[in-house]
């Protein structure tokens, strides 16, 4: 199941929070995250690993970041 967060906007540490809370209900699967700052991009990619999930891709288009995170 792929699943989309849209954090742009918000300031850490919300994306963390959120991303954190769905890696929570998710359990498994892809998540897609897309954030606006590079601190964010870092926290929220340090975070998911964390919790042993990988960050199979990282997408910048300006100032903005795609994340593609994936969880076993």
């Amino acid at each position: 199941m792929s699943e989309v967060i849209d954090a742009r906007g918000l300031s850490c540490p919300q994306p963390v929070l959120d991303t954190l809370a769905k890696i929570e209900s998710m359990g498994s699967g892809k998540l897609e995250v897309m954030v606006d700052t590079e601190a964010a991009k870092e926290n929220v990619s340090r975070s998911a690993q964390g919790k042993g999930w990988h960050v199979e891709s990282v997408t910048e288009n300006g100032d903005e970041y795609r994340l593609i995170l994936i969880g076993n």
